[in-house]
């Protein structure tokens, strides 16, 4: 006996709010899978639904669960017939575009979308329009990839959508436009922060999505070595200086600094930040959100915070010479001050802030370290499997092949969605400051001096890290190479 496909409507409606998920041979056993029976009435629904007397199996939470992600990724949304022509574009007032974003069948599809890209447990979710299709994309540990293909005929809808969730302007589509959506899928509550961009084929729109529950990370479980994480401890617990975390966007700076603040946290200490954006509220510290288009930007909020008596403030990033300035000067007077910097390198940051126009002496008496950090993906447990390191990955890594004979690989499987890759790890190169360095800097040295320095003085660089985590099986050479330079 054969039983009809499942469509989307029937599992994201009827079955997956109930926890039951379909068997991956449904068409020829008809079996539900669900972790407890349900009452006589859902059954009764479902097979009144799907029309047929499908049969109930108990299995697993986690088969459920395995079960649910399989038929989100089989189940692509089909836009067709009736439905097809409610999403034509041409509605030019907001009303219109109003009842065109709150019709079903764009809530489901939606919906279907942020279920699919947390399945990957993706950072961001992009919606880019072109000439014939409406392209999503996701950045799953850094990479992206494309989960979802549709026509471009239903832009219009999904954008219109996605403003209506984050409370945006739905008939302003000439001017960029940001906010947030809180939404809620299964038991995690997810805070999304929303950017629109005019394009010439339609708005382009991103969503950044943050976990709540992700929000306490211990610092041991960052993937610092045991020698920097012991060293890190030992200055955040300094009374006063600054702490500079330096790397690029997504190189896991935010995370390191709340982390950090969790780590130092306490009643016995006042806590400032000054963000833009907060990313995610922590319990105990005073969290101020940076607005440039009134004025309140990370040189304004430093100004204010600086006379709410804290000991530990924190700045979400020094962009200019006035911010820098006032973060050195608050070092300077008796506080601990974190903050963050765009640079290739520990080093580079020195450069930068000179550049920034700080003087070097100033530099040099207040920093009391700084940390450079990159992610690369981690080789997925569940299929990794230990090959030969060819004298071609040994040369492009600049190591002789004897130190490290063997590396790990993920051959693919269904939790790393076939890529060999699952989760990410961090990489950190920590400059502690020394009478030697502090020298150099008061001198306006060359960052290649203070790198050097450094090193001379036991600094493990980012490469050096990334070539023990390669030992240890945690990344292969292809992210070693993609993530760091060579010494």
């Amino acid at each position: 006996m054969s039983f009809s496909p499942i469509t989307l409507p029937i599992f994201s409606q009827l079955l997956e709010p109930d926890g039951i998920a379909p068997s991956q041979n449904f068409e020829e056993s008809g079996e539900l899978i669900c972790s407890q029976i349900p009452d006589v009435q859902i059954r009764a629904k479902v097979r009144f639904i799907i029309g047929e007397i499908v049969r109930f199996k108990l299995g697993g939470d986690d088969e459920v669960r395995k079960l649910s992600k399989y038929w989100r990724a089989e189940l692509s949304p089909r836009i067709e017939g009736e439905e097809a022509d409610i999403f034509v574009s041409g509605f030019e007032d907001d009303e219109g575009l109003t009842d065109l974003a709150s019709e079903a069948p764009i809530i489901r599809l939606v919906n279907h979308l942020f279920a699919r890209s947390l399945d990957l447990n993706s950072s961001d979710i992009h919606f880019e329009p072109n000439e014939i299709h409406l392209d999503i994309r996701c950045r799953v540990d850094g990479i992206m990839t494309r989960i979802e293909r549709l026509p471009v005929r239903i832009h219009t809808a999904v954008a219109s959508r996605l403003k209506l969730m984050a409370k945006l302007d739905i008939g302003e589509k000439r001017l960029p436009q940001d906010g947030r959506i809180n939404y809620k899928i299964g038991s995690k509550q997810l805070d999304m922060r929303v950017s629109t961009l005019p394009g010439v084929h339609g708005e382009s729109i991103v969503l950044r999505i943050l976990d709540r529950s992700d929000t306490s990370v211990d610092l041991a479980q960052l993937g610092m070595p045991q020698n920097v994480l012991k060293h890190y401890r030992n200055i955040i617990t300094q009374p006063h200086g600054m702490i500079l975390i330096t790397g690029p966007t997504g190189s896991g700076k935010t995370t390191t600094l709340y982390a950090t603040l969790e780590k130092i946290n306490s009643e016995k200490q006042k806590i400032i930040t000054v963000e833009d954006p907060v990313e995610y509220q922590l319990e105990g510290i005073t969290q101020i959100q940076a607005n440039a288009s009134i004025g309140l930007n990370f040189a304004a909020g430093l100004r204010s915070i600086v006379r709410q008596d804290p000991d530990v403030l924190m700045v979400g990033e020094i962009r200019d010479h006035e911010t820098a300035e006032i973060s050195i000067e608050s070092a300077l007077t008796g506080h601990l001050v974190f903050s963050t910097l765009h640079t290739n390198d520990a080093a580079g940051a020195v450069t930068r802030l000179q550049d920034m126009g700080v003087e070097g002496y100033l530099i040099s008496s207040s920093l009391l370290a700084i940390q450079a950090q990159r992610l690369v993906r981690r080789v997925c447990t569940d299929c990794a499997e230990l090959v030969d390191l060819n004298q071609d990955e040994a040369t492009v890594l600049g190591i002789p092949i004897e130190i490290c004979p063997k590396v790990k690989r993920g051959s693919g499987c269904e939790s790393c969605a076939h890529t060999g890759y699952r989760g990410r790890v961090g990489l950190y190169e920590l400059l502690m400051m020394s009478d030697a360095i502090r020298h150099h800097i008061a001198n306006d040295s060359d960052a290649n001096v203070i790198r050097d320095q450094a090193v001379a003085e036991g600094m493990q660089t980012l490469r050096e890290d990334a070539i023990e985590k390669l030992k240890n099986g945690l990344t292969t050479p292809e992210e070693v190479v993609r993530v760091t330079r060579s010494a």
